[in-house]
């Protein structure tokens, strides 16, 4: 192309690129998708399920109707369903009526997995066994699981690494993820749970990070010794097949007062997370239903700007 020819073409790209003010380009710029997916943690409606407000199977119509696509189960809302078939069909029933998937299941009170007493770690792998066929049934991709019980750091990392190989293969077959949260104790450490997962050879093992569960010594509702988050955070993301976004308080522009969801989740983009976060809300000071329509406002906020 000549020089004049080439100057008569950019006049006239630059004259049609004026015509379109930003203004007209924002309804472009606000329905650009997110690079992730939203789910809700079932426990951020722990108060209502505890309480017999709400019951397990309304859990997907309560999820569509605050604005979520996923469903995140805790096995303690049907723990003597894992192996009732017909429930966990109905389960599925109504997810599906209400266009929601099933991400995984949350379990709790099966066993310690860091237990440096072999014959105890050994049942509690055992007993997490019907929950990996449950989340298989449900469609699920993942079982979150914890490393607890342990004592010594060291032998706490060898029966970690043992417990995490020995699910992870159970788990194999029914292309079921084992996952561990960052869930207080050592796994609360992001340079102990480093070490755990520098040895674990199974595709199928991973960590699923949460934003807020950096507490590693706790008595009385009282955090003794913590982790920094965004250090956690770095340290946890590498391994992620899950992402929890906790949420407690925010302020009156809507941003939650202890974790800067812009920071963490620019990092959660940086390695390549592309999955479902899954909002987790804690919080006292406004309703269950309220703080999960803050979170998911802020998670949207956010990731616009960052999409």
């Amino acid at each position: 192309m000549k020089r004049r020819q080439f100057l008569i073409k950019s006049a006239q790209t630059s004259a049609a690129i004026s015509l379109v003010s930003p203004i007209n380009l924002l309804p472009f710029i606000q329905d650009k998708p997110l690079f992730f997916k939203i789910s809700l943690a079932q426990w951020s409606l722990h108060n209502a399920l505890f309480d017999k407000k709400m019951d397990n199977l309304d859990f997907a119509t309560k999820s569509r109707q605050l604005g979520c696509e996923g469903l995140e189960y805790v096995n303690a809302f049907f723990k003597d369903k894992a192996k009732d078939k017909s429930y966990l069909a109905e389960m599925n029933n109504r997810a599906q009526a209400e266009g929601q998937k099933n991400v995984l299941i949350m379990i709790d009170g099966e066993g310690n997995l860091a237990d440096a007493d072999t014959s105890r770690r050994l049942a509690g792998i055992e007993n997490h066994h019907k929950w990996v066929d449950a989340a298989h049934y449900l469609g699920c991709h993942a079982i979150r699981v914890n490393l607890g019980g342990g004592v010594d750091k060291e032998e706490a990392v060898k029966a970690s690494v043992d417990s995490l190989t020995k699910l992870s293969d159970y788990a194999k077959g029914s292309n079921i993820n084992i996952l561990v949260e960052n869930h207080g104790g050592f796994s609360s450490d992001g340079s102990w749970m480093t070490k755990v997962f520098s040895q674990i050879e199974k595709k199928n093992c991973a960590t699923l990070p949460d934003f807020g569960n950096f507490c590693i010594t706790r008595k009385n509702d009282e955090c003794l010794e913590s982790y920094d988050r965004y250090k956690g955070m770095s340290e946890l993301l590498p391994f992620a097949k899950a992402v929890s976004a906790k949420s407690n308080d925010f302020n009156a522009e809507g941003d939650e007062i202890h974790t800067d969801f812009y920071r963490v989740m620019k990092m959660v983009k940086e390695v390549g997370y592309n999955g479902y976060v899954g909002i987790e809300y804690e919080g006292t000071k406004v309703s269950e239903e309220k703080g999960i329509e803050l979170t998911r406002d802020l998670l949207i906020k956010v990731g616009k700007k960052l999409s």
